[in-house]
């Protein structure tokens, strides 16, 4: 394994888990966003990531964020006629995203950069020991 193998594979890490807490934050965000009936709803983003396959010289790993797939651009009808974009029944379009999961996405998401971090803390501490011990 590389020296700083484990710098790179957390570092992947720290990547995909502030990408997937950017899509929750932006999801919580545009919650209550309406359209008209005529329009798309805001469409909820979920991030996608791969484990990255170790190399075999280093034996370093990760993970990579393959892309964002998009939510359901029907959202659902919701009946507010005083709104200034409902149509002639009273209805206006709303995303499709439930706040107590995005709630819940935020904390994995969040814990699991946490962890990320403290995994280049801890190596970052066993680095600077090693040289140290070196300088002896």
């Amino acid at each position: 394994m590389a020296i700083f193998g484990t710098l790179q594979t957390a570092g992947s890490g720290l990547t995909v888990y502030r990408t997937w807490l950017d899509a929750v934050a932006d999801n919580v965000a545009n919650i209550n966003t309406v359209t008209s009936t005529d329009d798309e709803a805001f469409r909820a983003r979920f991030v996608v990531a791969q484990a990255r396959q170790a190399e075999s010289a280093s034996g370093v790993g990760g993970v990579d964020v393959l892309g964002v797939v998009f939510g359901d651009p029907e959202g659902r009808l919701l009946y507010d006629p005083g709104h200034p974009l409902a149509d002639e029944e009273g209805l206006v379009r709303a995303p499709d995203i439930d706040l107590g999961d995005q709630m819940v996405q935020m904390m994995l998401a969040q814990r699991a950069y946490q962890a990320n971090l403290a995994v280049i803390d801890r190596a970052r501490d066993a680095y600077q020991q090693a040289i140290a011990i070196g300088r002896r």
